[in-house]
């Protein structure tokens, strides 16, 4: 069976999004459509960012999710499901804030589809200094992350970007897709 999805899973500043816009270009011939948790969160009501309902990034770059952010992210991972399950490829560009409990609610909601799980990681001093050049972030959040959304979650392949660029991390992705 083709793999219908990659989820990309690592720390806020790791380098998921750029990994993903090279997939895009690596995976050519065929179409990936690339979703990102970003993408909700920017897509949210003003009023449940910064809330304890929605979703909180404090000044000390830690985040806190409320149940109204669980309902979306739940409702959002059921539709990114649904693209996949409609004939399109995809590309998750994700964190997972709660672990292997972020995982668990990805697999029943991509269940039936052939995944490639890919740990993306980084150094967390590297990924600070990209949050710094950013200037898009809280400060801290990359060296929170770095190994918290890493533990307890399993994958078939990890990439690290400290010292290994966007296209070869692609390029080493994309070796592990099956094709079409």
């Amino acid at each position: 069976m083709a793999h219908r999805v990659i989820v990309l899973n690592g720390g806020s500043s790791s380098g998921k999004s750029g990994i993903a816009r090279c997939l895009q270009a690596v995976l050519l011939p065929d179409a990936w459509l690339t979703f990102g948790t970003d993408t909700l969160v920017e897509a949210m009501p003003a009023g449940l960012r910064g809330s304890g309902s929605g979703i909180d990034v404090r000044a000390d770059g830690s985040v806190s999710v409320g149940d109204a952010f669980r309902a979306l992210d739940e409702a959002w991972a059921l539709g990114v499901a649904a693209v996949a399950r409609a004939g399109a490829r995809v590309i998750v560009d994700e964190v997972f804030l709660g672990g292997p409990a972020s995982q668990d609610r990805w697999r029943r909601a991509l269940d039936g589809l052939e995944v490639l799980w890919v740990g993306v990681r980084c150094d967390p001093g590297v990924a600070a200094g990209r949050e710094t050049a950013r200037g898009d972030r809280a400060v801290g959040m990359a060296a929170a992350q770095a190994e918290s959304v890493h533990r307890g979650v399993g994958y078939d392949l990890e990439v690290d970007t400290t010292h290994t660029e966007s296209m070869e991390c692609a390029r080493l992705i994309a070796a592990h897709v099956s094709p079409m």
